[in-house]
């Protein structure tokens, strides 16, 4: 008699056809309708709207913006989040609470607080303004705002992991002679390195579209403090559609590739963790 195969869950062609059903509505067939509106530019209509000067400045200052917040988040949020899972203390539920803040609140609203605060006139933004250190309305408060926004990613991907790690192999490292900073590069770094990789990736993925808390806290200038979002946005305003389907099918193909290789990494480091 031939073996059932019972590698498949009951009912595994219909949650795929739903679940192909779903994603394609909300995700396929809107970047689908988005890439082929596009194609009605000639490759050389397509590049001289994604190559020019204005364009490639918003590209820049957007990628390294969002790089800088990502790699600032990947830093503390493990920090953060080993706080949160290793150590008891007063208010740690009401910080825990803190930390998913960005999800629950409008981005214009986390904006327009930094922005009150940074600003030349606000709190921090005065006092930070006598050592000659401008956040508000500058490239630095771009950074601040994606900080904001991302650090909630890094530190709930990273936080269940911890919690789920075996203290026992530490203990046993430690009863080896390795002393705290030695077992958490060799034994708990290597543990917790993926997902750190997938809380980097998912923050500068999230900032890399960030809109909202960016232009209160930005001056907005061309050349300068420009986002790609808010030139999509200007485009759209100024009834330019195929230039703003150009430059977001341009900021979709830049977002895959980092994705993907944010993906080979994982990939890399679960190898390297194995090993």
């Amino acid at each position: 008699m031939k073996q059932k195969n019972t590698a498949r869950l009951p009912g595994f062609g219909l949650s795929l056809g739903l679940s192909l059903t779903y994603m394609s509505f909300l995700i396929l067939i809107p970047l689908s309708a988005l890439v082929i509106y596009s194609a009605h530019l000639t490759p050389k209509e397509f590049f001289h709207i994604v190559l020019d000067d204005r364009v490639l400045a918003a590209f820049k200052i957007s990628l390294s913006s969002t790089f800088f917040a990502a790699l600032i988040n990947f830093f503390f949020g493990l920090v953060i989040a080993w706080v949160l899972t290793r150590y008891k203390f007063f208010g740690k539920r009401i910080l825990d609470a803190f930390i998913d803040l960005p999800f629950a609140i409008p981005t214009s609203v986390a904006g327009i607080a930094l922005a009150t605060v940074f600003s030349p006139n606000g709190i921090l933004g005065k006092f930070l303004g006598k050592f000659g250190v401008i956040i508000g309305f500058s490239k630095a408060g771009i950074v601040i705002a994606l900080i904001f926004i991302g650090l909630p990613f890094v530190v709930r991907t990273v936080q269940p992991v911890i919690e789920e790690l075996d203290k026992e192999v530490e203990e046993a490292a430690a009863s080896l002679g390795a002393n705290f900073y030695l077992t958490f590069l060799k034994v708990i770094f290597p543990s917790i390195f993926p997902a750190l990789l997938t809380g980097f990736a998912m923050a500068f993925a999230r900032g890399l579209g960030e809109y909202g808390s960016v232009i209160f806290i930005s001056s907005n200038m061309p050349y300068e403090s420009e986002i790609v979002p808010l030139l999509i946005i200007k485009k759209l305003m100024q009834f330019d559609y195929k230039g703003a389907s150009a430059i977001g099918v341009s900021m979709l193909f830049c977002a895959f590739i980092l994705l993907l290789c944010v993906n080979l990494l994982q990939a890399f480091a679960k190898n390297w963790r194995k090993k």
